[in-house]
């Protein structure tokens, strides 16, 4: 009896233990390819550099690296080989076939040790030898030293992702993490025919949540509310006025009180998590809307729920336009003779680099170099700024500032290259092996940027002028008479692309009718979305259109730049940047074409950086083909002043000129006034 009761207690525990513990996750996987076109290696010595992120609620299992390369025909099979190193730690060496011309495979699995979380780096070092022995005193010829890595090379993961926690900052990084974005198991969603300021609220969000994520050619959709949709994402934000928010959802969240704040609660429902965003006030569900885009107050949300009322204190840090920032966050070691190493710095398009940037530049190098013939030398988009000859003495510290010229005509996204040349003293002829010349790029190096607008309405100068200095400049939407799957897609184009460059989240976006007055258009930049019949502004400004709809309204016409048959101008998509009507000092984006669908297509165009490049000047068509043709109508349009106010401040030199110009000019006045009072003085004397 004893041992039944024993018996069936044990099994009354294991039963317990078996209910009670969580089902372990499943292992999920995550390819990174290396960059697109690949490195190509020259010279003896030659390294490339790949990085990878892991967000910090992975588990990482395994790495696989996926090595595709092509060696030099010409190198030793006995004093050739290629190194791979993690993070600085190498894992993998070998010794590749030149015997065999193709293009060649290596798959090796990393120690998962050697990862980090955050950003990771994977070195492919290779020594190409094609001499058998070193001649005397003869330099090298690094035409025949090469590898070439290619960028159908990968980065495989195997990782264990942490469930979302109960707190709205944890949601949100894995709404923004990088396997979200690759599935597309995120979205916004938003009523059918939804509010305006429902549209508001979620733009305002997703610009947020577009600037955080580190795929910027992955979208994050926002969509209508239906099951299908929120089944689909794993991890959704639903945006709605609390009277128009599902049944399902409406319960979740207490009605009162939601006149005079919005809420934000983080829910788990049917294996999805749920940010509820709601409210009975429509300013205040904008504000929150303004919370989500300041990813530096969502980052301290702890709690399930957020509560947002008229005092909360939801904005950004004012946008600086000039901006001080670090080019590398924990220094950087270069080794061999000819290292460099580049550093990429965003801007957006519309801005330009002015007057004033510099580079400065903190470096250490070694101090068995020939100082006669090493030098450092700075590039910005491979075009050499200046250099400066290293010396002995400042080998422990040495430091570089260039200016960076105005006329290179830098504008949008550019890299800034720090190149050495370090020979070594006496050793022309000798391998380098741990003796080899090395030069450290210190943290404290900085890159001052000023910058100023582009102010054509031109495609070269987006997101200008929906944006400004960072932050939303007026903007107003204007929607189609009816809203379909293909607006929503539209909307979602356009504005996870503007979010990117959105800094600020103090600019207004205003999504309005087709039959708005013209006292909600005036003095705002317009986004008009619809085809001749589905939007009035379209059809009443039909004759300032570049690309005109014919006189049934029904096709896109023949034009000065490009004929369209009459069936073809009824499958193409445009896009058309001209003044607003109701004021040249603002500008009008049209999304237009004959059919929802084709009007989608157009804004693909500028749904992000990726496929910006294809387009130019203030007018553009596309098909389903892919056949796109861009052109430029206006001859001349906006104002660009070569030297502005914020200008002449940033600049040291002109300011300091000002002033002393300034102080002799009040001198002489004053000088000048004395003397006027000396000589009347004299006169009345004499009298």
């Amino acid at each position: 009896m004893r041992k039944k009761w024993i018996a069936a207690l044990l099994i009354a525990c294991f039963t317990l233990l078996g209910t009670a513990a969580p089902a372990s996750a499943a292992q999920q996987s995550y390819k990174s390819s290396f960059s697109e076109g690949g490195s190509l290696l020259m010279g003896r010595s030659a390294s490339s550099q790949q990085f990878f992120e892991v967000p910090d609620y992975w588990t990482v299992d395994k790495v696989q690296v996926q090595l595709d390369y092509q060696i030099s025909q010409l190198a030793l099979t006995d004093r050739s080989s290629v190194t791979l190193k993690m993070n600085g730690t190498p894992f993998h060496s070998f010794r590749p076939d030149p015997a065999n011309s193709s293009k060649q495979r290596l798959s090796v699995a990393a120690p998962k040790e050697l990862v980090v979380k955050g950003v990771n780096t994977l070195t492919v070092e290779g020594q190409v030898e094609t001499l058998e022995v070193m001649q005397a005193c003869m330099p090298d010829d690094n035409r025949g030293n090469w590898l070439q890595v290619y960028g159908s090379s990968t980065i495989d993961l195997g990782y264990t992702a942490a469930p979302v926690k109960n707190s709205i900052s944890d949601f949100t990084r894995h709404f923004i993490g990088i396997d979200t974005m690759q599935k597309g198991s995120n979205a916004i969603l938003v009523p059918a025919n939804s509010e305006p300021v429902e549209l508001e609220a979620a733009v305002h969000a997703l610009s947020g949540f577009a600037k955080a994520t580190t795929l910027k050619d992955k979208q994050i959709p926002i969509l209508q509310y239906t099951e299908a949709n929120l089944k689909s994402a794993k991890l959704a934000i639903v945006v709605a006025l609390y009277d128009r928010l599902p049944a399902a959802l409406k319960s979740e969240v207490q009605a009162s009180g939601l006149d005079a704040k919005a809420v934000l609660k983080l829910v788990q429902k049917d294996g999805a998590s749920i940010l509820i965003m709601t409210s009975g006030n429509s300013e205040l569900l904008v504000k929150a809307g303004r919370l989500a885009a300041n990813q530096e107050l969502v980052g301290q949300l702890q709690g399930a729920v957020k509560e947002v009322d008229e005092s909360t204190d939801v904005t950004t840090p004012e946008v600086s336009i000039t901006r001080t920032m670090a080019l590398t966050e924990s220094g950087d070691e270069l080794k061999g003779a000819a290292p460099e190493r580049s550093f990429f710095i965003s801007l957006p398009s519309n801005r330009s680099v002015a007057e004033a940037s510099k580079v400065d530049l903190q470096i250490r190098y070694a101090k068995n170099l020939d100082f006669d013939r090493s030098l450092v030398t700075i590039k910005v988009n491979n075009t050499p700024i200046g250099s400066k000859r290293l010396t002995e003495e400042l080998a422990n510290g040495d430091t570089i500032t260039i200016n960076i010229p105005k006329n290179l005509g830098i504008s949008g996204n550019f890299t800034v290259t720090a190149a050495f040349n370090l020979e070594q003293d006496g050793n022309y002829c000798v391998q380098n092996d741990d003796d080899k010349p090395w030069a450290y790029i210190a943290k404290e190096s900085r890159l001052q940027v000023n910058t100023k607008d582009r102010t054509e309405l031109l495609f070269n100068n987006y997101p200008y002028p929906f944006l400004r200095d960072g932050s939303f400049n007026q903007v107003a939407v204007v929607l189609p008479k009816e809203q379909d799957i293909y607006t929503y897609r539209t909307v979602t184009n356009l504005f996870n692309l503007l979010g990117q460059y959105a800094e600020g989240n103090t600019g207004e976006v205003h999504f309005v009718s087709e039959d708005a007055p013209a006292d909600e258009l005036k003095d705002r930049n317009l986004i008009v979305i619809g085809s001749y019949s589905s939007n009035k502004l379209i059809r009443e400004n039909n004759d300032k259109l570049f690309f005109r709809y014919n006189a049934n309204g029904d096709a896109i016409a023949s034009n000065e730049k490009m004929s369209v048959d009459s069936e073809y101008g009824k499958r193409i998509g445009t896009l058309q940047l001209l003044d607003s009507p109701f004021g040249s000092a603002n500008g009008m984006l049209a999304v237009t074409g004959a059919s929802p669908e084709y009007q989608y297509l157009a804004s693909k165009l500028i749904a992000s950086q990726s496929t910006m490049w294809r387009i130019f000047g203030d007018g553009a068509t596309t098909d389903k083909d892919g056949n796109i043709q861009a052109f430029r109508f206006k001859e001349t349009s906006g104002d660009e002043s070569s030297l502005d106010v914020v200008d002449v401040l940033q600049r040291g030199d002109v300011l300091a000129f000002s002033v002393t110009m300034l102080s002799v000019l009040v001198l002489v006045f004053v000088s000048l006034l004395l003397l006027v009072r000396k000589y009347r003085k004299g006169r009345r004397d004499g009298r």
